[in-house]
């Protein structure tokens, strides 16, 4: 095992010693209970199939017989979740093949950052994850259940779904996806397009027509952001069936593994003699298997809040030198947009998870000494689903990359680091994604331009004030502040006037998301502007240095006898004022960005 993983693992065990112990006698209680069908009284189980076919009211008379909850974040809206629609249907099926049973035990809400995007309802996003674990939970409160099987893809939705589903770790749980929609515009043509408009020199006809041929059918959105860095975790974690994460929605091997899930949920239950819960699952080491993926891969800032989240749910602790340590320690093996010019079908088709599992395993960066809802051993991540005729087997994924333009080995890496750091210094601790910012962009150090919007900068672009070099302060974006939105607007203006030769950064306490892209962004900013940190007291001019390669974020300024700017005033609307509570809840950045812990 490469040192610096085992000595990351260690501390994360010893920080975590009485919470992880707290936990795990609360699962373990659960699990000594009674099953469902001998705790329940005779009218409460009457009423948990009144509705059933008969065949399935029937099986429920036997106490041996397993009951899966389903629960799903379907909607027609998402791309990536319409698909789900048709689950419930093979999963009971797949289900009574096992002589066991299968109910929706709950709907939890699902919202699409690509379309809420720059609208006031953004500022539900991030809070929509807390929600969708309190719905989860209360989809799975009827206490009727053997196993969960968690439908769900996108940004906010795997998370909350896994911090409901752990805290009933006495259970199984297995994560059922979708899969991506095919290739559609190259998404270099994509930024293309996008960076022309923001200039002017594109109009919203030819802006639409490049989005639709973008998103253009069912299934994941193909860039590497939240969605399918979701998709990695729960691989490298050991929540999906070995080799789920790419493949496509409505094809007869993804019906073939949402069979399969039914039926594996079906085995390792509480009453089996191969209980798997989902508590013994998601332990330290899954969490730096996780940890490291997202660094081999690239993934999204975004799971540096949701992944500190889901470990502490289940009494798992992460800080940000957690990540900073294994970001260094981690090759980088993969460049999927917008960290490269391919889309996450492109980096299946080179050899995907399997390999990616392989090489880390066969360099000692992540455990095998794993439990999964497969089996034990990580190794089993190696394999892929194939159909053999109608039958699901699992080979030996590739060994070698089949297109080292987008994933190579760990001894040939694109970079020999992963892409998320740390930064420290007198305007308190952030993130910063570098594996799509070139070498010579890491570091900048300029006068700082101050907005309170991401409309404000946009429109101080617009208006030609910005053909200079900065620093970008854009805060009160933070948790506290307005729910902490993702600023995807700010990336095609920013990259343009980097493209000019402008030496160009952003400093914000609030996200970017799998959307962060080639230009030096410090995001996360902990301690935010809403809650007194030293963003509110930075003025027009101070002069800011970034540097992402000493982990650096410093202002030359003496902030002491400064007051601090005013916040905005909450927006309200939209639907806004009713997480006024979730915005006085919530707690920082840094730990999570979390009103439930």
């Amino acid at each position: 095992m490469n040192p610096v993983v085992l000595e990351v693992t260690a501390r994360i065990i010893e920080r975590s010693r009485p919470t992880r112990a707290a936990y795990l006698a609360r699962i373990d209680a659960a699990r000594g209970a009674d099953p469902g069908r001998a705790k329940l009284s005779c009218a409460n189980w009457a009423h948990a199939f009144a509705a059933s076919e008969p065949g399935d009211r029937l099986k429920a008379l036997d106490p041996n017989a397993p009951n899966i909850a389903i629960v799903s974040a379907y909607n027609d809206m998402l791309s990536a979740h319409q698909p789900l629609e048709r689950y419930p249907a093979l999963i009971k099926a797949a289900a009574r093949e096992v002589g066991a049973t299968a109910q929706f035990a709950g709907g939890v809400p699902a919202m699409c950052d690509g379309v809420t995007q720059g609208r006031p309802g953004m500022e539900l996003s991030l809070f929509s994850r807390d929600v969708i674990a309190m719905a989860t939970a209360i989809a799975l409160s009827h206490d009727a259940f053997d196993g969960g099987l968690f439908l769900g893809v996108c940004d906010k939705i795997v998370p909350g779904l896994a911090i409901g589903a752990l805290s009933f770790g006495h259970l199984p749980a297995i994560f059922v996806p979708a899969g991506p929609m095919s290739s559609g515009l190259p998404n270099s043509e994509k930024a293309r397009v996008r960076a022309l408009f923001a200039e002017g020199k594109a109009g919203r006809d030819e802006l639409l027509a490049a989005e639709q041929a973008s998103y253009h059918g069912p299934g994941t959105c193909t860039f590497y952001g939240t969605a399918n860095s979701n998709q990695m975790l729960m691989e490298m974690m050991g929540l999906h069936l070995p080799g789920s994460a790419f493949i496509h929605p409505d094809t007869p091997l993804r019906d073939a593994l949402v069979g399969a899930a039914a039926r594996r949920c079906a085995a390792i239950g509480p009453r089996s003699n191969d209980w798997i819960p989902s508590g013994h699952v998601i332990d330290e080491k899954a969490v730096v298997n996780g940890l490291v993926g997202l660094m081999a891969t690239g993934g999204s800032t975004n799971h540096v809040l949701h992944l500190v989240a889901v470990a502490q749910a289940a009494g798992v602790l992460l800080r940000l030198e957690d990540f900073d340590d294994l970001s260094r320690a981690t090759p980088l093996m993969a460049r999927v947009y917008p960290n490269g010019s391919a889309d996450v079908n492109q980096f299946h088709a080179a050899g995907g998870m399997a390999f990616v599992v392989r090489e880390l395993l066969r360099a000692g960066l992540v455990h095998d000494d794993v439990l999964t809802v497969a089996g034990r051993g990580l190794r089993r991540y190696v394999q892929e689903p194939h159909l053999d005729g109608e039958a699901l087997v699992w080979r030996d994924g590739a060994t070698e990359s089949l297109d080292r333009a987008i994933l190579r080995p760990i001894d040939d890496p694109f970079e020999p680091e992963g892409g998320i750091r740390q930064l420290a210094g007198g305007l308190g601790r952030a993130v910063i994604k570098v594996s799509a910012v070139k070498p010579e962009h890491r570091a900048v150090r300029a006068p700082a331009v101050v907005f309170e919007s991401q409309a404000a900068l946009q429109e101080a672009f617009r208006r030609g004030e910005l053909d200079r070099d900065f620093v970008a302060v854009v805060r009160f974006q933070g948790p506290r502040a307005n729910g902490m939105p993702e600023l995807h607007g700010l990336s095609p203006v920013l990259s343009v006037l980097q493209d000019r030769g402008h030496r160009v950064a952003l400093v914000t306490d609030g996200r970017m998301s799998g959307a962060s892209g080639k230009v030096p962004a410090a995001i996360h900013v902990t301690p935010e502007a809403a809650a007194g940190g030293p963003l509110a007291k930075v003025r027009d001019g101070d002069m800011i240095r970034l540097d992402a390669e000493a982990g650096v974020l410093e202002i030359e300024a003496d902030l002491a006898g400064r007051p601090l700017a005013p916040p905005p005033p909450a927006g309200d609307g939209y639907g806004r004022e009713l997480f006024d509570l979730f915005r006085r809840a919530v707690g920082p950045s840094d730990a999570g960005a979390s009103t439930l812990f």
